[in-house]
């Protein structure tokens, strides 16, 4: 691991500066006219400016090599250009053509930087003005605006995603390009990201264990950081938001500059939360949360390519629903005493890219410790662990030519779970784990209409751990256990643009998961119920293919999507129907062969008559099932969610002013699983308004959220809270401002890549 650390400093220290190049040009609309406040953008090398009154910008410091540009601006689609470098100066001139419905965005997460038209995997974007204005203390409830997207909820606090169907370990979470690991395997646990300090969340549905490995069978969720600051500039921006349903308050303060060569920032947040209200006013006890988030990042830009060092800390007080803290909080309060979890994560990350003539170089490095501590009463510790992972990996991207591109990497990570300070219950054994991978991605082009995306995965896993107790206490001896996997995978995925407004979609993947940690080994009590797991468990298998159908004209989009996923050994966790002498149910991690099926569909439409008006409606659906008909656990309801949106450019002294109307509806869930009972469907509807408010040069942007609007008593199919008899939040009404400074706002808005 040593030799690792050395090679990734070496390689930092190659960056020297050499003779200086340059990309120059105008951002123009289709006729021609300059656009003044575009942002011009190059996601490879994370670095951009803003085109001046006259549209035109200039970045310098530009390596040798194929270069891909993201022009953007409010109103317009955005454009994704390459441009070889081969000389001081280079010229790129760019029109982009005007948006009434945003359906052009760049993404990062198939492998390449291109727009979603030319991914051949359908990659959702949720961006971060959404989340901002989502009105919800809950960032994975903002998430679960995206079709085929739910949650598994107990309580604000304590969410899951679920991708058509999939949840934990069976997602993975990527927080800037590194998994994120904190002891995901539970629905207990919470998803451990905070939402400030992003630009965007880009959402895989589907296997992506070609590029990501194990624990990508359902899909992937990746957190990509805000850009950095224009060039030559300072900027930053406060945040406050208020949530009259949990009490809750959210400060966020960030600050962010960037010279001609280096960029850096840093953010502080703070959220807290009281317990929530459910439909009709009661309080729901120990529901309360709070978290603290530190993050910082430097970065060098030269002729030789970037290295960039971010560090983030999240610090996370959760309170438990359960049955000993129902019973002993009587009065609703803000601060965790009893019966909470508290998680102590630290990230530290040191990405590079370097260019190389034709050849371009990832190579990155990231160290991360969650410390997860239970707490039952009052100060008594009954848990505490804590998981160290160092993930590492290089990607080279070979010579490409006009329709081809290549890339081949290699990928690790060690891990190390340790038990601390001797606690009471031991949950997980201390253990060692390793895997070890390879991969080839193969990207061509056919016709200019034909894009054919490829490739193969080898992964090597090993887990070795420590015995618990003696051998002679036969109820709570563990033995060490020793366990070797490998697996092959690999994807085949086309797209084809029928025309400029219709694209083809179809893709099938072969993915797989390795049993983790909790699955094998778990013996102990786990919040409200005691799990076993079974050293015997072997890898989860996926066969899956979707296909899609998009339509994306000027004044409509259709989406259309459909996915079938036949997955041989899959893993969940079921109740024995027996319990401990003290009464605690026991559950343990069971196999069995399911297939999961569904799909999605989504359609916008602008107005033309009625410029100012907007609707969308979407549609979601899936089903698990085993091999005998029984149905899956943590399947969620169809769910139908509609919105209607009024926006202006200017109304008064407001910019962009927008109001929205929007309700969902979920179906009733009558296919539950053994374990789990029917779950009736509802409807809530919700209402918003925001707007940027200029005075002279200084904006501010408010929103004012208004969420269940009729305070209707209703429970998720997923929320873990409904065998306590408790309903999901009441009515809720939030307040969020959003206050930048050291900025020109009269170029553009301050989520400049968004508004329509």
């Amino acid at each position: 691991m040593k030799n690792i650390i050395f090679i990734f400093f070496v390689l930092f220290l190659s960056l020297k500066v050499n003779a200086q190049n340059w990309i120059i040009g105008k951002v123009s609309d289709d006729k021609n006219q300059p656009l003044a406040g575009a942002t011009v953008f190059l996601p490879e090398l994370n670095k951009g400016t803003i085109s001046d009154e006259n549209g035109k910008y200039i970045i310098n410091n530009v390596p040798n090599g194929l270069i891909k540009i993201q022009f953007s601006f409010v109103g317009y689609n955005t454009v994704i250009r390459s441009i070889k470098i081969t000389s001081q100066e280079n010229v790129l001139n760019v029109n982009l053509p005007v948006a009434y419905i945003q359906s052009q965005e760049v993404v990062i997460s198939g492998g390449y930087v291109s727009s979603q038209h030319q991914n051949a995997v359908k990659i959702d974007i949720l961006k971060d003005r959404e989340i901002f204005l989502s009105g919800t203390p809950n960032l994975m409830e903002a998430i679960t605006r995206v079709p085929g997207v739910d949650m598994i909820a107990k309580g604000p606090g304590v969410a899951k995603p679920v991708i058509r169907g999939l949840s934990m370990n069976d997602v993975l979470v990527l927080n800037n390009g590194v998994r994120f690991e904190n002891y995901q395997y539970s629905d207990h646990h919470p998803l451990g990201v905070d939402e400030f300090g992003i630009d965007n969340i880009e959402i895989i549905k589907g296997p992506a264990s070609l590029l990501y490995g194990s624990d990508a069978i359902g899909g992937v969720l990746n957190f990509i950081s805000e850009k950095p600051a224009p060039l030559n500039s300072m900027i930053g921006d406060y945040n406050l938001q208020m949530f009259s349903n949990s009490l809750g308050i959210v400060n966020n303060l960030g600050i962010k500059g960037s010279t001609e060569k280096f960029f850096g920032g840093f953010r502080f947040g703070h959220k807290s939360n009281a317990d929530y209200l459910q439909g009709g006013g009661d309080f729901v006890p120990n529901s309360r949360f709070d978290e603290l988030s530190l993050k910082m990042n430097f970065g060098f830009s030269g002729t030789k390519g970037l290295s960039n060092i971010y560090y983030t800390y999240h610090h996370q007080n959760l309170g438990l629903v359960e049955d000993e803290a129902v019973e002993e909080i009587n009065q609703r309060g803000r601060q965790c005493r009893i019966f909470y979890q508290q998680f102590n994560t630290h990230l530290l990350t040191f990405q590079n890219k370097y260019y190389f003539s034709n050849i371009k170089l990832d190579a990155n490095i990231s160290y991360q410790n969650t410390e997860l501590i239970h707490f039952g009463e009052e100060n008594e510790y009954e848990i505490q662990m804590a998981l160290a992972t160092m993930t590492y990996e290089t990607k080279l991207y070979l010579p490409s030519s006009k329709n081809s591109e290549y890339i081949i990497g290699f990928q690790g990570i060690h891990q190390e779970n340790t038990n601390l300070n001797d606690r009471e219950t031991k949950l997980l054994p201390n253990a060692r784990m390793n895997n070890y991978s390879g991969f080839a991605l193969l990207q061509h082009t056919f016709f200019k209409q034909l894009k054919i995306q490829t490739g193969l995965r080898y992964d090597y896993k090993t887990i070795a751990t420590k015995a618990i107790g003696l051998e002679s206490d036969t109820a709570a001896y563990r033995p060490a256990l020793n366990r070797d996997y490998n697996s092959m995978s690999g994807s085949l995925g086309a797209t084809y643009n029928v025309s400029n407004q219709l694209l083809l979609r179809a893709n099938f993947a072969l993915a797989y998961r390795t049993p983790n940690l909790a699955e094998l080994t778990s013996k102990g009590q786990h919040e409200t119920r005691y799990e076993l797991g079974d050293p015997n468990i072997v890898p989860e298998n996926s066969y899956a293919v979707d296909a899609s159908l998009h339509y994306h004209g000027e004044f409509v989009t259709f989406d259309l999507a459909g996915f079938y996923n036949k997955i041989r050994h899959y893993i969940f966790i079921s109740p024995t129907h027996d319990s401990t002498t003290s009464g605690i149910p026991i559950y343990h991690y069971l196999q069995a062969d399911a297939t999961i099926y569904g799909g999605e569909a989504g359609m916008k439409f602008h107005s033309k008559s009625i410029p100012y008006l907007q609707a969308e409606v979407t549609f979601s659906t899936v089903v698990g099932k085993k091999y005998n008909g029984d149905y899956l656990p943590f399947i969620p309801a169809n769910k139908l969610k509609y919105e209607l949106n009024f926006e202006k450019k200017k109304l008064a002294f407001f910019a962009n002013p927008s109001f929205n109307i929007s309700a969902i509806t979920a179906f009733a869930q009558n296919k539950p699983a053994i374990e789990e009972t029917p779950t009736p469907g509802y409807t809530i509807f919700n209402l918003g308004l925001d707007a940027e408010i200029f005075f002279s040069h200084q904006s501010i942007l408010i929103g004012i959220k208004l969420n269940n609007v009729f305070d209707k008593k209703y429970v998720d199919h997923l929320s873990t809270l409904k065998t306590l008899n408790f309903y999901d939040p009441g009515r809720n009404l939030s307040i969020s401002l959003k206050i930048p400074f050291g900025i020109k706002s009269n170029h553009s808005s301050i989520f400049p890549e968004t508004k329509q």
